[in-house]
């Protein structure tokens, strides 16, 4: 397994443009989709990064704009992020560090289990395993930089 770098300064780290690629999978029916978008994390008034994703989503049954917003705060340590809903409902911790790169959110009936990969200073992935009795899902995420060489 290939060792997870440690973030000094998470939020210095994601500040700034992305650009993501995503696969879906539905595993239960063996539908494939993607998202392809953008997403920027901004500062916000509360020391945190407000997080907007846009772009497009290709799935058998829909394709067209989609979208989605989370609010970073400093987490625990400044390698890690608390990651929240727009209206403030905790969602899960964002880091890189090897006690810190994975978490779990339980939305009722279903287990969501992410993992971080620090891929460079201008790349990194996510990945979340969704599993209960409403969902049976892999969603994988790549994103690399856009404004390379802004970050400290």
């Amino acid at each position: 397994m290939k060792h997870q770098q440690r973030i000094q300064d998470l939020r210095a780290y994601l500040a700034g443009s992305w650009r993501v690629e995503r696969n879906l999978l539905d595993r239960a029916s063996g539908t494939r989709g993607t998202f392809t978008g953008v997403v920027h994390y901004r500062p916000n008034p509360h020391g945190g990064l407000d997080y907007r994703e846009d772009g497009t989503m290709h799935w058998p049954t829909h394709t067209g704009p989609a979208f989605r917003e989370y609010v970073l705060t400093p987490g625990a340590a400044p390698d890690s992020m608390d990651v929240s809903f727009p209206d403030g409902r905790p969602f899960h911790v964002m880091g890189f560090s090897e006690e810190g790169h994975q978490d779990k959110h339980w939305c009722d009936p279903d287990d969501y289990h992410v993992n971080y990969r620090y891929e460079g200073p201008d790349s990194f992935s996510f990945t979340w395993d969704v599993t209960g009795p409403a969902k049976d899902l892999l969603l994988e995420s790549h994103l690399i930089r856009i404004d390379a060489g802004r970050h400290e």
